[in-house]
């Protein structure tokens, strides 16, 4: 029987999609993609712009959405090269245009959501478009062929780059995708023909359709998934809806018809993420602490400009010197920090801070074993040498939220912050609001607290409301409210 190595899990309901890559039994990628709030990186919009900000050579775009687009001039002068898995030879100009020299106020202009809204922050979008199809990528206004860096083989390279130059159209560029590989002239053909007929009728929308409007959707979650993950490489690709199921053969049939034996409808009773233990992998995934097996773990704790990931020996000991003890954590950390960034798909700024190490040889081992894991990525990243205190100073492209991002919301209590006022402070808070309202308020007052809060002011902290009691000689009651947080309380 053979084993299953890569696998793809969709659950789907009528008000969220959900996709989880698995590699080895284990989840290493997840993505979610809820109808009320769709993701809308790769659409076109015909927009317009409401501001040009010199100081930041940018412009805010006007394009229909939430908040308004931001728009680098980076992204007007020249395409900006910036694709994870394609090598499409793009470069930015080496003396940028001036923003204000490329756009006005007013101006009406076709944008590509290049990066969701994160946070507050509008999307990030540009004015040179790309399709994505199924072998091909099409740039309408780029007039070259380039080609995937994973493909290796220069014989290869040089027949689909042949092929793709002699089928395209002056003035007009494509991208040979990873998946292109080995497919023949006219499945390339035909995707090429899908994707000017879809350019041609984009250009009829904007001529004809309002300003802001959309001009172009990308594809749902699911479709996405099979058009840029499903290939030969993935042992099998399962479903657990049938109407999902019966829309993944039909794409399949049309642009992959060899990997239609691949898909599955899942038959099962219980929850195909529950079946899979993806559930569990998901709820770790969103703690802070991870264990590593030696005993050790690391810390990761996202915040809004930057992440931090402390990594710490924790139970582990060591049989040996503890030069041994902290290389061997710190090169096992490695492979996991790596690891949780895929899954939780963290972007931007990144420190690592390994445990300290004394010899330079052991810090240049952890760096290498870093620098050669993060090559599974396909995120681009870039990092920077180790420092002599253990500290790893990287980026990760960031274009969508992270998982954290994607599922939680800020603590209501703790506004995000991840702590709150101790039960000694708030009584504090009390004592002193309480001596106010007694100054000048009637004889009996009362307290409502949380149901801890009232527990704590009846035993350890009651000499402080005795006190009060005593001073301005009234009678507190205290009442407690399930509905109340710790910090919450309200004297009557």
């Amino acid at each position: 029987m053979k084993t299953v190595k890569k696998e793809i899990i969709i659950n789907t309901n009528p008000f969220e999609t959900r996709v989880a890559v698995v590699e080895q039994g284990r989840l290493v990628e997840f993505y979610v993609e809820r109808v009320k709030d769709r993701g809308i990186t790769g659409n076109i919009y015909k927009g317009r712009i409401v501001r040009v900000l010199p100081g930041m050579q940018s412009a805010f775009v006007d394009a229909g959405l939430a908040r308004t687009a931001f728009l680098h001039v980076s992204d007007v002068g020249g395409p900006d090269g910036d694709d994870d898995d394609e090598d499409d030879g793009r470069k930015r100009p080496a003396h940028l245009q001036r923003i204000q020299d490329v756009v006005k106020e007013g101006q009406e202009i076709m944008v590509q959501v290049a990066k969701e809204p994160i946070g507050t922050k509008g999307a990030r979008v540009t004015s040179y478009v790309s399709l994505p199809g199924r072998h091909l990528v099409f740039m309408p206004s780029y007039d070259k062929v380039s080609i995937s860096r994973r493909i290796s083989s220069e014989k290869e390279r040089k027949r689909l780059r042949d092929i793709v130059a002699g089928l395209k159209s002056p003035g007009h560029g494509f991208i040979i995708r990873t998946v292109c590989e080995g497919m023949d002239k006219e499945e390339i053909r035909s995707d090429m023909e899908f994707l000017v007929r879809l350019w041609q009728s984009i250009l009829k929308k904007k001529e004809k359709g309002p300003t802001p409007g959309a001009l172009y959707e990308e594809l749902d979650l699911t479709i996405r998934t099979i058009r840029d993950i499903f290939s030969s490489d993935v042992d099998r690709l399962v479903i657990d809806s049938k109407a999902e199921y019966g829309r993944a053969v039909k794409f399949v049939d049309e642009f992959m018809p060899g990997l239609k034996s691949r898909l599955e409808l899942y038959g099962g009773d219980e929850d195909i993420f529950d079946a899979h233990g993806i559930e569990i992998e998901m709820t770790d995934a969103l703690e802070k602490k991870v264990w590593l097996r030696s005993g050790g773990h690391i810390i990761i704790d996202q915040m809004e400009a930057l992440t931090a990931v402390d990594v710490n020996t924790g139970k582990y000991v060591g049989k040996r010197s503890s030069d041994d003890t902290i290389l061997k954590t710190n090169l096992e950390a490695v492979a996991e920090v790596v690891y949780q960034l895929r899954l939780r798909n963290i972007g931007g700024i990144i420190v690592i801070d390994f445990i300290d190490m004394g010899k330079a040889a052991d810090r240049e081992n952890v760096y290498n074993a870093l620098k050669e894991a993060l090559k599974t990525d396909k995120a681009r990243t870039n990092i920077l040498k180790i420092s002599e205190l253990g500290i790893v100073e990287m980026t990760r492209k960031r274009s969508r939220e992270s998982m954290a991002q994607s599922l939680c919301e800020p603590c209501p209590y703790c506004d995000g912050n991840g702590q709150i006022k101790g039960r000694d402070t708030v009584m504090m808070d009390i004592y002193r609001e309480l001596a106010r309202a007694m100054k000048a308020g009637p004889k009996k007052i009362e307290l409502y607290v949380s149901p801890g809060m009232a527990e704590h002011l009846r035993g350890e902290a009651a000499p402080v409301i005795e006190d009060l009691e005593k001073r301005f000689r009234k009678k507190v009651t205290i009442k407690p409210e399930e509905s109340f947080h710790q910090e919450r309380y309200e004297i009557e």
